[in-house]
């Protein structure tokens, strides 16, 4: 006991100045973003306060600015320039030089960088929701949740883990090379581009670039047409955040424009993230294939949101409708088919009708709707004709919620959160992304049929599963193909940042977040080395030398190193050791000769 006791008290001195250490805040530096220009309401420029009518029927990509307004209210909120491919090939060779110095930076340096940026989040949550909400027609609830929390939860996890996992790895150097070390080293690849989308503009664009830092890399980013207002004024706070450290100038920049831009960037950059829609994702791939660029491909979804008899009805309507429809009604693809169980397929369409008539939908910076605007001009047509193609072929609405006070600019930006029953796969609304508000409800009798059922679709992102019994929801889950599950319970995994995020089949290939997507940023190296330099280094042995018994030598030696028999391989053993014993002889008796 005396020889414990010395170990128990200095295990709970160490304990008590680990605690005392976290009572002593960081030493952050705040950093100063202006953020003039895009304040509240009432304080825009005379020439910005116009309603802004986008023209029907063409993109905006034959014009060479990026024209930006509030989804919500139909508010102008200025330009951008449609970066040319010259103009984007020398934005990314000065995020390379700069790459080449930030390459060195040490993890302190880059720890320091990310509790800047999360000491800002956490001090101008409203601001950055709110520019958020203006510029994709999100609520400020919803701005907060997938935007802030996200972006918070992925940097403190970097913190904690990033440096171990960026560290070389030691492995295991097998049984023939017992006499070397082994290891993986990370390094970082060069510049990363990547492509992000509008839906939620300040987590996208911080999503990859806090991965492509703190590995070592620069990093380029597209954003979105839809979002260019919001994501440029967030490439402040990187660029404030990244000064402060004494980071190189250009390591991470925004950038703006159209599908020339995009292209630009696939073909100047060494690793391609792109999140978007599956048609344009196989753009992506034919064009990273010309100078054999690896790219992280996040396509569409059409999450299976499967409810089985023994689950909770209401807990489970509640999740379906606030988790569901509200964040897709603030453009988030999530769950777009729900399996319902025959046996309690009415008691949910009852639960869910009730919470949908109360969910209304209207402009999302009055704090009074649960559900804001649709960011994409002429989505609600797109959306609505799903509906109808459903209707055509025997589904029925079962209940649809209702509008606030709506500016008659904006009408077509808003679509009323809809619930469709008696729907197959026949119909478009099962098997298109609708990326809206719409919960279309089918019924399944076994558990077999609703996984036939989940794997019916060419996408394969996400799935839920819902059941009184943990382990059935599992046995569903762990067969249904998609790249992320959530076992009673709905989008929490990407709360998660300890987790790969992606998925399979026309959802794409590779992932980010997590262990994986942070080592997908890095050339991943190999590297042997000898164990007990110099006293031991690497020969041929003799008897391989020799024409004479060499496969003989060769095939011992193999059953000793593999054998499945540990007798076999003693006797094996054996053999080998004459042979070298049997050579070191012939050796010697030549030498003799001589």
């Amino acid at each position: 006991m005396a020889f414990w006791w010395p170990l128990i008290v200095l295990a709970f001195a160490y304990a008590i100045c680990r605690f005392l250490l976290m009572l002593i805040p960081p030493n952050v530096p705040s950093i100063d973003v202006d953020a003039s220009d895009v304040l509240a309401h009432g304080k825009e420029t005379e020439e910005n306060s116009f309603i802004y009518i986008p023209p029907r029927g063409r993109s905006q990509q034959s014009d060479k600015k990026v024209q930006c307004y509030e989804p919500a209210t139909m508010k102008y909120l200025g330009y951008f320039p449609a970066l040319s491919t010259s103009e984007v090939k020398e934005r990314v060779a000065l995020s390379r030089k700069a790459q080449k110095t930030w390459a060195q930076s040490s993890f302190k340096v880059r720890r320091q960088f990310l509790r800047i940026l999360l000491k800002y989040i956490i001090e101008h949550q409203e601001l950055i929701c709110e520019v958020s909400s203006r510029d994709t027609g999100k609520t400020m609830v919803d701005a907060s949740l997938g935007e802030i929390m996200t972006t918070c939860e992925k940097i403190t996890w970097l913190l904690s883990e990033g440096e171990r996992w960026l560290k070389p790895e030691h492995r295991s150097s097998g049984r023939a090379m017992l006499h070397k070390v082994s290891r993986v080293e990370f390094h970082p690849l060069g510049v990363i581009g990547a492509i992000v989308p509008w839906n939620y503009p300040f987590h996208n664009i911080f999503n990859p670039m806090l991965a492509a830092v703190f590995s070592g890399n620069g990093i380029v980013i597209k954003v979105s047409e839809h979002a260019s207002w919001s994501g440029c004024f967030y490439f402040r706070i990187i660029q404030a955040a990244l000064a402060a450290v004494g980071a190189p100038e250009n390591l991470v920049d925004v950038i703006t424009g159209f599908a020339e831009t995009g292209e630009a960037l696939v073909s100047s950059v060494d690793k391609m993230i792109f999140v978007g829609s599956t048609a344009v994702g196989k753009m992506i791939m034919r064009n990273a294939a010309e100078t054999l660029t690896p790219v992280t491909l996040e396509l569409g979804g059409k999450d299976a949101f499967i409810i089985c008899e023994d689950a909770d009805v209401s807990h489970v309507a509640q999740v379906a409708v606030r988790g569901t429809l509200q964040s897709s009604g603030q453009n988030c693809a999530g769950a777009e088919r729900f399996y319902v169980h025959k046996d309690i397929y009415t008691a949910f369409i009852t639960q869910v009708t009730k919470i949908v008539k109360s969910v209304s939908a209207g402009p999302p910076l009055t704090g009074r709707y649960d559900m804001g605007a649709i960011c994409l001009q002429e989505h609600s047509e797109h959306l609505q004709s799903l509906v109808n193609d459903a209707l055509d072929k025997g589904a029925e609405i079962a209940v649809r919620g209702s509008f606030g006070h709506l500016g008659e600019d904006a009408v077509d930006q808003y679509f009323p959160p809809t619930v469709l029953i008696n729907v197959n796969h026949t119909m478009k609304i099962m098997k298109e992304e609708a990326f809206g508000p719409i919960i279309p409800i089918m019924q399944f009798s076994t558990d077999e049929e609703v996984i036939n059922l989940a794997n019916d679709s060419r996408y394969a992102l996400g799935c839920a599963v819902f059941s009184g019994s943990q382990r059935r929801a599992k046995q569903i889950a762990s067969q249904i193909q998609c790249g992320v599950a959530a076992i009673n319970d709905f989008a929490s995994n990407y709360m998660c940042q300890s987790l790969p995020f992606g998925g399979v089949k026309d959802s794409g290939f590779g992932r980010f977040a997590g262990i994986e997507g942070l080592r997908a940023c890095c050339l991943v190296k190999s590297v042997v080395e000898d164990r007990f330099w110099p006293l031991i280094k690497t020969k041929i042995p003799k008897p391989i030398q020799a024409t004479e018994n060499a496969f003989e030598f060769q095939e011992a030696l193999v059953e000793t190193l593999y054998g499945l028999n540990i007798w076999d391989r003693l006797r094996s053993l054996i053999d080998v050791l004459k042979f070298l014993t049997d050579q070191s002889s012939h050796v010697s008796r030549t030498r003799k000769s001589h």
